[in-house]
């Protein structure tokens, strides 16, 4: 399939329509963010490690039975997936302390918690992603208790998955966010799972490899991305 009308582009991707209506193709950028695009880089090879990222996590997802929107990796950046109408409920789930959770609760970054803890915040950068609980979603409207608990009990399977998966790659996984949207009456996820939207720390020395080495100017940003690839690759 093709690109024809760009539908939305975001801080990270571009979102073209195709020639069918059920599917879209996402194009991954280069650009890297941090709070609220306050700052803002180009980071070469960015968009085409996040998809590559993103396709060997999709496909394993899929093969143990949680359903997403990936179809197939069309190239380098693109990627062909099914068109979502997506629920505007970001799910952060946190295995460790770190980040902003660390920061509000007065928690030492690294420490584990013992009980994997599921955020919700409103997607909407202009009110910067504010928290939510079950009864704004709710009052707002932005998804039923079905959809809610769906949502909930996928990303608390996939969590299960992919801490074990990871580990198997010598990869801590510390948080990470989770999109959902809604297809033919089916909850599935959406977006992307890669180092953007992950923490990871490498599970011998608590390196980080992840975004935050953009965001706390660390450097060696994609040397770290470069990393996780290799590893999920082997």
């Amino acid at each position: 399939m093709k690109k024809e009308k760009l539908l939305h582009e975001g801080k990270a991707k571009k979102i073209y329509a195709t020639a069918d209506d059920d599917y879209c193709i996402v194009e991954y950028k280069d650009t890297a963010t941090a709070f609220d695009g306050l700052k803002k880089e180009d980071l070469e090879s960015k968009g085409i490690l996040n998809n590559a990222i993103t396709t060997i996590f999709f496909k394993l997802l899929e093969e143990e039975g949680i359903p997403t929107h990936f179809v197939e990796q069309l190239n380098e950046r693109d990627m062909l997936v099914k068109r979502l109408e997506i629920i505007p409920v970001e799910v952060v789930v946190r295995n460790i302390a770190a980040g902003s959770l660390a920061k509000r609760l007065g928690l030492e970054e690294g420490v584990p918690l013992s009980k994997t803890v599921l955020e919700l915040s409103l997607k909407n950068d202009e009110l910067h992603d504010p928290m939510l609980n079950q009864y704004h979603v709710y009052a707002l409207e932005l998804a039923n208790p079905q959809e809610l608990a769906r949502m909930e009990e996928l990303a608390l399977r996939i969590n299960s998955f992919l801490v074990d998966y990871l580990m198997s790659r010598d990869i801590v996984l510390v948080d990470f966010k989770l999109e959902f949207g809604r297809y033919k009456d089916e909850i599935i996820l959406g977006d992307e799972i890669s180092p953007d939207t992950c923490r990871f720390w490498d599970a011998a020395s608590s390196e980080k490899m992840d975004k935050d080495r953009f965001r706390r100017d660390m450097g060696e940003v994609m040397e770290a991305y470069q990393e996780v690839l290799k590893r999920l690759q082997q």
